[in-house]
């Protein structure tokens, strides 16, 4: 036998070989023109496809986030509900909520008098303020004077009040603190320090982690609620009151 042969005879086995440990899979015929023109009259000729595909991305989307959200919730509960630094009202309650919030945001604000009312008649809701600033000086000013003024027993009332008007800016926020009888001396030197600016950045790295898009945020447990929706929240708030009196 030849070397020729001798290697060709030797290649035939062995490519089988290849082929067995390998597989091999059909190769995908490529979409022709025609196929492309179809497709396209058809979308054109129902476009409520291209809104459900839509829709359907956005749930995806939204899935995922949930997901992300919630596993970053459980990483980072320390950091969420109890950080030393942050405004708490009524601290001995047994659920928590955190509010991831900004002074000058409109759903914010819109949602304060619900969260106020929420808190004074259920002292069983131990609410956390985060000081999320997006909208700037200003928003940051007010977070400054709130937190300069966190041991002085008024904060419940001055998030109210800095809530509730409508043009708030840093001159603002200083006459609503004075008129609430806050001792602004102190609020001011607490508020400019060094430990602010620390908290202030701290709270926005954690809001970024944990995928917060916006203001309002909510956090009840396990359950983040982004935006203004009161219901959902308090839906949250019962089915932990609920979990913790099954629990016993």
């Amino acid at each position: 036998m030849t070397l020729f042969r001798r290697a060709a005879t030797l290649a035939v086995p062995l490519a089988i070989a290849g082929l067995t440990l390998t597989g091999c899979e059909r190769p995908e015929p490529k979409p022709s023109k025609l196929f492309g023109e179809k497709v396209r009259a058809y979308l054109l000729e129902h476009p409520e496809v291209l809104m459900e595909a839509s829709q359907k991305l956005q749930e995806k989307q939204a899935a995922q986030q949930a997901a992300s959200s919630q596993k970053a919730i459980g990483q980072y509960r320390q950091a969420i509900e109890r950080d030393p630094r942050d405004i708490v009202i009524n601290p001995a309650g047994s659920i928590t909520v955190t509010e991831f919030f900004d002074y000058r945001c409109g759903y914010c604000r819109h949602a304060a008098p619900e969260i106020v009312e929420l808190v004074q008649k259920n002292p069983d809701i131990r609410l956390v303020l985060k000081d999320f600033v997006i909208f700037g000086h200003d928003s940051e000013a007010a977070a400054r004077i709130a937190l300069g003024a966190k041991d002085q027993g008024k904060s419940l009332d001055l998030y109210k009040a800095l809530m509730a008007e409508n043009a708030l800016d840093a001159a603002a926020a200083l006459r609503i603190a004075k008129g609430l009888g806050v001792d602004m001396d102190k609020a001011k030197a607490a508020g400019e320090s060094q430990a602010v600016t620390q908290h202030l950045a701290d709270t926005e790295a954690l809001a970024k982690t944990l995928a917060l898009s916006g203001t309002p945020a909510f956090i009840v447990g396990d359950t983040l609620i982004p935006g203004a929706d009161i219901n959902a929240l308090k839906l949250a708030i019962e089915q932990t009151r609920a979990s913790k009196v099954k629990a016993g």
